[in-house]
């Protein structure tokens, strides 16, 4: 499901039906619909990569409206491919939280949106049912080996509280068509989830490894109690769309940043 381009000032994003039907706001923008002047055209979310700020801050209200949220309520982190996590209230200031490293955003206080931005590395919005309790996932392959998206489903668990029923969105990002990493890259992603080798790493006669990134988070999912009807994937591959998204893969310093983020909220669950 996307947002039609010629609504004003829509910004264009994926859902995943399984979250929706969760009763969640959610969305893995694309890069259509907002401000931002070429090579960041439009919706990018990073100032430090040379984006004007004022391009930036209306693609944070565009995207805000879109989550139905105040854009001061619209956080992400500093990435830097590791563990930390961040639990929001909404009461933090915006601009100082994205001064902060980590890779997970949590809360569970109604209207906060938890979001990461990506270029490549795969985005996952989880949410529990119950609760309402939300998190998002920055998972690039450093972060898949280290196992960040289980982390991740833990510390949203012991957040939500007794009887969490969690469900997921693994969103678009380098698919395995695209993904060529080196011998050393690939063992260490072979070995980091219960998915197999063989099924995540596909080796061509003469060729550098590919490796399914997606699979791997799903068994990593797995592993933490999410069976394969509780995570949803939304299809996409950043390296072959230059249309819809921004690579790093692809364009190096000249790409921008793409934005997926969820909304806290009472589901529709009861």
């Amino acid at each position: 499901m996307t947002a039609k381009l010629d609504d004003p000032g829509a910004a264009e994003a994926l859902e995943s039906p399984l979250l929706a039907a969760s009763g969640f706001s959610h969305a893995f923008f694309t890069r259509r619909g907002g401000v931002s002047a070429p090579p960041w055209d439009t919706l990018s979310f990073a100032v430090a990569l040379g984006d004007d700020p004022a391009a930036v801050r209306e693609n944070q209200e565009r995207a805000a409206r879109r989550l139905g949220v105040p854009a001061a309520r619209l956080y992400y982190l500093s990435q830097v491919h590791g563990l930390a996590a961040r639990v929001l209230t909404g009461d933090e200031d915006r601009d100082a939280v994205v001064r902060e490293v980590g890779d997970v955003t949590l809360s569970r206080v109604a209207g906060v949106a938890c979001g990461v931005r990506s270029a490549d590395c795969a985005p996952v919005l989880l949410a529990d049912r119950r609760s309402g309790a939300v998190a998002a996932v920055h998972s690039g392959w450093r972060g898949t080996v280290l196992r960040v998206v289980v982390e991740a489903a833990r510390a949203l668990r012991s957040l939500a509280g007794p009887g969490a029923e969690l469900v997921a969105a693994i969103g678009p990002h380098i698919e395995a068509c695209c993904f060529e990493v080196g011998e050393d890259v690939a063992a260490d992603l072979a070995a980091c989830s219960s998915a197999g080798g063989s099924a995540v790493v596909r080796v061509a006669s003469g060729a550098r490894p590919h490796v399914d990134v997606r699979r791997i988070l799903r068994a990593q999912l797995a592993e933490v109690g999410l069976d394969a009807a509780t995570v949803d994937d939304v299809s996409g591959c950043t390296a072959c769309d230059p249309v819809r998204f921004f690579s790093y893969r692809r364009d190096g310093q000249r790409s921008g940043r793409l934005l997926s983020a969820i909304v806290a909220g009472r589901s529709v669950i009861s």
